[in-house]
């Protein structure tokens, strides 16, 4: 292998393990993943939960 193939691969695995992270950090702070803010769309189902409590 060539050192800008081990590149590649080391920028595509830190690529993936921020994005893992920031799903991580943005779950534990509350937010869901449509980011709409009302808590009434029910278009996902995070905000169908909150509903049905």
């Amino acid at each position: 292998m060539h050192w800008y193939e081990i590149l590649i691969i080391v920028l595509a695995v830190c690529f993936v393990a921020s994005v893992v992270v920031w799903r991580i950090v943005r779950k534990k702070q509350g937010k869901g993943g449509c980011d709409c803010g009302c808590g009434n769309c029910g278009g996902c189902p995070h905000c169908t939960q909150v509903q049905k409590k």
